[in-house]
């Protein structure tokens, strides 16, 4: 693929971890404004060069940071605003409930033999001990992390946001996999879209990722537009559990998610290209891209359940996690006892590889931990996948950028994120990817990247960076557009 360079330009800096960049045309204005979320529960706009508060509701999120060390994946991690947000002023949030910090579904192994609850250890799988394989999340009301929300707000005319409602009300069980950039309008349908992840832990130990029931692990569009009267929601983890109005206002359109920064639409002629980026384990991140794809009402996946049957999942899109991780069988991976340079690569859930087998969808591309290659680079954590359709950068155009949070090489400089670019091609085959370049300067200090975004009609691409990966690590944070190399 065509070598890319480009530049960096700062946008803004000194603020908190952005989780999610966005574009609109506030009302009365012409010029589109950039909005920036912060983790810990900011939003800011930029005018004119200066940056300006448009909402704070720190007081609203869980407390971060607390049990690992200044790292975690809750707070403020979606923000989206209405299609006619220039008429109607509503925009809408998900993020991580105040005072609802529970102990965690699944219990260290210590804790369980002192009888005691803790916070949960990093979930490992044992093929050679089935009672691992098949675990269930169990008194779900006690044995949680946190509680997760989706919120309708509006801006008024005196220029104040106000909360209007509360869509759903998410109980999740571990404190990570959450999504971020989690929200996004389809321009499809017109609905709103959330990517819920699977739960987190490691491995998605309860497999809530293919459990048609589970909302973890699926990507869902809610219709805003539709019984608008409710507005106290009952906490659920389950469809089921919600009530029949609710559950007449979503439907499914993907599962096998493990954890996703957000979705991307690209027009091409009369149609979109999807674009989603599933976050990998230990081995691969992966990007993926569709068109055409089968929605399932929540009516009635929970009818199908309730006749013990299943429901047809032709066109459905489905993932493979948890048994693939993205193009490869999900693998525990562990040091080799008998030759400690190299690594020994066990499958993970074998039965549950075969079942997905011919039912998931491949990637367009993917990126290793690890990679050999000289012209690539191990990743991380996948970050943000956005497609661009501007022409400053032209080598860039049409193609799907992506971010990744740090590459894992020795020589590179400590906490470098870097960026990345593939394309869709003719024949519907997956594709490779190629390294985007940048000049820009970071010093000796880390830069992780964070998360992507862009302008309304894509000419326009946001890269927002971190001084360091503990959100209690304050005021560490730069967005920059991404403009042609000088």
């Amino acid at each position: 693929m065509i070598k890319v360079k480009v530049s960096l330009r700062p946008i803004v800096n000194k603020v908190n971890l952005p989780t999610v960049l966005k574009t609109t045309i506030l009302p009365g204005d012409s010029i589109e404004t950039l909005f920036i979320a912060t983790q810990v529960g900011e939003i800011f706009y930029i005018r004119n060069g200066v940056i300006r508060t448009f909402l704070d509701i720190r007081p609203r999120i869980i407390k971060l940071g607390v049990s690992d060390g200044g790292y975690d994946e809750r707070g403020l991690l979606g923000l989206a605003f209405h299609p006619d947000f220039y008429y109607n002023g509503l925009f809408y949030l998900h993020y991580s409930v105040a005072g609802t910090q529970g102990p965690g579904a699944l219990p260290s192994p210590e804790a369980v033999r002192q009888g005691q609850d803790a916070l949960p250890e990093f979930f490992n799988p044992n093929p050679c001990d089935p009672s691992t394989l098949n675990l269930r999340w169990t008194n779900r009301e006690t044995q949680y992390d946190h509680i997760d929300t989706v919120e309708e707000w509006v801006l008024q005319s005196n220029g104040q946001p106000q909360k209007r409602r509360t869509l759903l009300n998410l109980r999740r069980p571990f404190f990570n996999h959450n999504g971020v950039n989690s929200l996004n309008f389809s321009p499809e349908t017109g609905k709103l879209i959330l990517t819920t992840g699977d739960g987190g832990s490691g491995y998605d130990p309860f497999n809530l990722s293919q459990n048609d029931m589970e909302i973890a692990g699926k990507i869902i569009e809610i219709d805003v537009d539709k019984n608008t009267f409710i507005y106290n929601p009952p906490v659920v983890t389950r469809f089921n559990e919600l009530p029949a109005p609710i559950q007449e206002t979503l439907t499914v359109i993907a599962k096998g998610v493990r954890n996703m920064p957000g979705i991307s639409f690209q027009r091409v002629y009369n149609q979109y290209i999807k674009y989603v980026g599933n976050v990998g384990q230990d081995l691969v991140e992966s990007i993926f891209s569709f068109v055409h794809y089968k929605q399932i009402p929540v009516t009635q996946l929970v009818q199908t359940s309730l006749m013990k049957s299943e429901p047809d999942q032709e066109g459905f899109i489905n993932f493979g996690w948890r048994g693939w991780e993205g193009d490869f069988p999900a693998s525990i991976i562990r040091g080799c006892s008998a030759n400690p340079t190299l690594d020994e690569k066990t499958i993970a859930y074998y039965n549950e590889a075969v079942e997905t087998t011919s039912r998931r969808l491949r990637p367009l591309t993917s990126y290793f931990h690890k990679d050999p290659r000289p012209d690539k680079f191990g990743g991380t954590a996948l970050t943000g996948v956005q497609a661009y359709m501007g022409n400053a950068v032209a080598d860039l155009t049409g193609s799907i950028v992506f971010t990744d949070f740090a590459r894992d090489e020795e020589s590179a400089p400590p906490g470098r994120g870097v960026l990345a670019y593939s394309r869709v091609r003719n024949d519907g085959k997956p594709n490779d990817f190629s390294v985007i370049q940048t000049d820009y300067d970071f010093g000796s200090g880390s830069a992780y990247y964070v998360s992507l975004g862009t302008n309304l009609n894509q000419t326009r691409i946001y890269l927002g960076v971190y001084g360091s990966m503990n959100v209690t690590d304050y005021n560490q944070g730069t967005v920059f557009e991404i403009v042609p190399s000088t």
